[in-house]
């Protein structure tokens, strides 16, 4: 029989093994943090975006991983609220030790998230939110590859006279994303000599909207520019023709998915025009075709729903720029990837990714120019008018 003192000592050895054990399996791969939303109000869009980023690290460990090592992404749930956001940076930092993350989905989510990469040092590349103030802020850690409104307002302002403008209306999402927007698209519209009438807002919670859309029918304006993501969108686009509201409807932000619109609202999205920054119903039209297509069928062939490939593309690029940056520094250490950060040139599904600098001198953040897409849905399908 042991003695009691040789047990003890080996169940410290063994701990220890353990723990030895542990270290080396977790250094045997580079963990890379994403902050989604996937419960609340964003569940929809920031689930599809993290099963693009699965697709993304499956794909680089299929190739041998990054300087030898697997990919493992630490998915964390923010809730859809900036507080959650803001507190699972923290965790993925402090106690997952993530050298690297994608987030947060929404504008208000990642600029939560922020004082806490300037806290730890800790770069973020941000995949989809869209409010201006994310790169403009002096935050060095950040680094974004979605399209602020700003630059989207410039984008539809070059085909403009497309759409024949005379007066419009808004109805948003009461966030940094959705007041952002307004403000963006009005003074991009302002400055080519249209009419801004209502902007009306409403909760990210809301479901009847009736209120602000009686307000809206009972203006002059030709056109009805909406932000908002789809599960919301959906309802507002059926209270659109429930109140009989004849407008020129034009959505913006990219996180409208119209085909899961189309399922989920029907006839009421006919007309319906979305600005998106992928288009998988014509890949061809995209900078880099063959790569819109492989993705496209990595996607089906998992079984995942054809509606959010306008979302998942996110995290499939986001996650392929992390890697590549993590690549060219050598080494996974947040400062390192941050300045590898700065010369990525890379393909992406809606065009060339590379950072330019935005906001301070000194504290500049980076920012990709992507493409934009205009989605007009006719006869239950989408057709791409841009």
């Amino acid at each position: 029989m042991m003695s009691r003192g040789l047990v003890k000592k080996i169940g410290v050895a063994g701990a220890l093994a353990l723990a030895l054990g542990a270290g080396a399996a977790a250094a045997d791969d580079i963990a890379i943090g994403v902050n989604m939303p996937l419960t609340g109000a964003f569940a929809a869009s920031g689930t599809f975006v993290a099963d693009g980023a699965r697709i993304a690290a499956d794909e680089i460990n299929a190739r041998g991983g990054v300087l030898g090592k697997k990919v493992r992404l630490v998915i964390e749930d923010n809730k859809s609220n900036p507080t959650e956001a803001a507190a699972v940076a923290e965790k993925l930092i402090v106690r997952d030790k993530v050298p690297v993350m994608m987030g947060a989905w929404g504008s208000s989510l990642t600029l939560a998230v922020m004082p806490k990469l300037m806290q730890y040092k800790v770069p973020m590349l941000v995949e989809t939110s869209s409010s201006s103030k994310i790169t403009l802020q002096g935050n060095p850690y950040v680094f974004r590859i979605s399209a602020p409104s700003s630059l989207e307002a410039e984008n539809l302002a070059k085909v403009l006279d497309k759409f024949n403008i005379k007066k419009a209306d808004f109805l948003v999402i009461n966030n940094d994303w959705g007041r952002g927007s307004a403000t963006d698209f009005s003074a991009m519209l302002k400055k080519h000599g249209v009419e801004v009438g209502l902007v009306e807002i409403m909760d990210q919670s809301a479901q009847d909207m009736s209120a602000q859309l009686s307000k809206i029918k009972a203006s002059d304006a030709d056109t009805l520019f909406i932000t908002a993501a789809v599960e919301q969108l959906t309802l507002v686009l059926k209270q659109v023709e429930a109140l009989g509201l004849k407008r020129q409807i034009i959505t913006t932000g990219g996180s409208q998915n119209p085909d899961q619109l189309i399922a989920q609202a029907g006839k009421a999205t006919e007309g319906t025009m979305h600005m998106v920054f992928f288009a998988p119903w014509q890949p061809e039209k995209s900078a880099y075709p063959a790569k819109s297509e492989a993705f496209i069928a990595a996607w089906s062939k998992k079984g995942f729903d054809a509606a959010g490939l306008t979302e998942s593309y996110r995290g499939y690029d986001g996650i392929n720029v992390i890697a590549a940056a993590i690549e060219k520094a050598g080494v996974a250490e947040p400062d390192a990837i941050r300045k590898a950060l700065w010369d990525i040139k890379a393909e992406g599904l809606n065009g060339p990714i590379a950072f330019q600098k935005a906001g301070p001198e000194g504290r500049e953040s980076g920012q990709s120019v992507p493409a934009t897409y205009i989605g007009k849905v006719v006869n239950g399908k989408v057709e791409v008018l841009q």
